[in-house]
C-alpha cells in the first residue's frame, strides 16, 4: 500500500519548490498527494541562506523578496567601472526563511500534502513504485512507499568529470555608519582583489539600503579556504578596497557550489529521480541555481499531473554544458584569465543579452558573438584537449 504518489526528500529550495508546483491552485483533478520528508531540526539544520537570480517584475515570488536591483555593476582588476541595465529583466534577492514562508502558507491545511521528520538513509525502487527508509529524530524507524520519489540529497561523490572546480564563498552582512552604498546598483563582480593562479576571486556587494548590505568574497577554485581564510579576504575587501569605515556585522553566511562538466543523472531508477543542484539544476560556469530550480520543478510538477507524459528534459542543454565545459576547463588549467574575460564580457555585450546567455536561454548567433569575446585562441585550444582529458570523481 502506497503513503503517497509522490515522496520528496529534502526541504531545501527544490524540495520546497516541487511541493509548492504540485499544489498550485487550479492544478485540476489530478493532483497527487504528497509527502514532503524533511531533517529533524537540530545542529545539522542549514542557517538562512541568499539566493539570487534575474527575471522581468511581476515574479510569483515577488511579494517575498528582499532587495530588487535595476542595474548592475562589475568593476575591472585595475578598477575600471561599468555599469549595465538589464532591463526587461531585474537583479532579485530571496531569502530562504521567506520563501520558506511562502511555501508554508500554500501548504498550510493542503489535505493531499503530509510533512515527515526523517533522517533518510536510503531510497531504492519497489516493484510497483518506490520506498524512502530513514527513522525519525527519536530514533524511530521510519518507511514510506508510493509511486515516484524526487530526492534533493547531495552524493557523497560528485559524478566522474574532467573539470571540478567550487564556487565558495563567505559574507557579511554590515551595517556602516557612513552611508557608503548605492541601493539602485548590485556590485555583481568586483575584481579588485587578489587573483588566484588559476580560476578567479571577485567581491559581490548587494546594498539594502545606504547602510547596510550583503557584502561576500567569493572564489571560483578547485578547493575551499578555512573560515580564517574568508575572513582575511573580507576585511581586506571592506577596508582595502571598498574603504568602509567602521562598520557593525550583523549576520554571516558561507557556502560551496560545486562547478563541473561532470554528468548529473537527473534519474536514479524507474520511480526514482534527482532534483536540485544533486540533479543537475546548478549552471556549472556560474554556480546560479534557484531560477533553474523553477524550471525544473514546474516542468517535474506538469508532467505528474499528465500520466504517461515524459519527464522533462535536463533543465540545462547539452549545448550549454558544453560552452561550461571549455570556460571551466580554461580556467582550471589557467590558459584564461577568468577575471578579464569576465570583466570584457559585462563592457561588451549588453547586460541583458550576457543574463539570458548566462542562464542558457539565449540563441545560438548570441552564443556565437559572445565567444568571439573572449581569448579566442586559448579557447579553441582548450575546445581541442576536451575530448582526451580523463573524467575523475571527487568528493561532493
Amino acid at each position: 500500500m502506497r503513503d503517497a504518489d509522490v515522496v520528496i526528500v529534502g526541504a531545501g529550495a527544490a524540495g520546497l519548490s516541487l511541493a509548492y508546483r504540485l499544489c498550485a491552485p487550479g492544478a485540476g483533478a489530478r493532483r497527487p498527494t504528497v509527502v514532503l520528508v524533511e531533517a529533524p531540526r537540530g545542529p545539522r539544520t542549514p542557517p538562512e541562506r541568499t539566493w539570487c537570480f534575474w527575471e522581468p517584475p511581476g515574479g510569483e515570488f515577488d511579494p517575498a523578496l528582499t532587495a530588487v536591483w535595476d542595474a548592475l555593476r562589475v568593476y575591472g582588476p585595475d578598477g575600471t567601472e561599468t555599469v549595465g541595465w538589464p532591463a526587461p529583466l531585474r537583479y532579485k534577492m530571496l531569502r530562504s526563511g521567506d520563501f520558506a514562508a511562502v511555501v508554508e502558507a500554500r501548504l498550510a491545511g493542503d489535505p493531499a500534502v503530509r510533512r515527515v521528520e526523517a533522517t533518510v538513509a536510503a531510497v531504492r525502487d519497489t516493484a510497483d513504485g518506490a520506498e524512502v527508509r530513514g527513522c525519525d529524530g527519536a530514533g524511530r524507524p521510519v518507511a514510506l512507499r508510493s509511486r515516484w520519489v524526487f530526492d534533493s540529497r547531495p552524493g557523497s561523490l560528485l559524478p566522474p568529470a574532467r573539470t571540478t572546480l567550487r564556487q565558495h564563498f563567505r559574507g557579511w552582512f554590515v551595517r556602516t555608519r557612513r552611508a557608503v552604498f548605492d541601493p539602485a546598483v548590485a556590485d555583481w563582480m568586483d575584481f579588485r582583489v587578489p587573483q588566484p593562479a588559476h580560476g578567479l576571486a571577485f567581491g559581490y556587494v548587494l546594498p539594502l539600503d545606504p547602510h547596510t548590505a550583503l557584502v561576500e568574497y567569493t572564489r571560483f577554485s578547485r578547493r575551499p579556504l578555512d573560515v580564517a581564510g574568508y575572513e582575511r579576504a573580507l576585511r581586506h575587501y571592506t577596508d582595502e578596497v571598498r574603504k568602509l569605515g567602521p562598520f557593525e556585522i550583523t549576520g554571516t553566511e558561507q557556502g560551496v557550489i560545486p562547478m563541473t562538466d561532470g554528468r548529473f543523472p537527473h534519474r536514479a531508477g524507474r520511480s526514482v529521480f534527482r532534483i536540485g543542484t544533486a540533479g543537475g539544476a546548478t549552471r556549472p560556469s556560474t554556480g546560479y541555481t534557484f531560477a533553474a530550480v523553477q524550471r525544473q520543478t514546474a516542468g517535474l510538477a506538469a508532467a505528474l499531473r499528465q500520466p504517461g507524459s515524459p519527464p522533462p528534459p535536463p533543465v540545462h542543454s547539452r549545448w550549454a554544458r558544453a560552452l561550461d565545459a571549455v570556460l571551466l576547463r580554461g580556467l582550471d588549467s589557467g590558459r584564461v584569465d577568468g577575471a578579464a574575460v569576465f570583466t570584457d564580457l559585462f563592457g561588451a555585450v549588453p547586460t541583458e543579452r550576457l543574463l539570458r546567455f548566462l542562464d542558457g536561454r539565449s540563441r545560438l548567433w548570441e552564443d556565437l558573438t559572445i565567444g568571439l569575446r573572449t581569448p579566442v585562441l586559448p579557447m579553441l585550444r582548450t575546445v581541442a584537449e576536451l575530448p582526451l582529458l580523463p573524467r575523475k570523481t571527487a568528493p561532493w
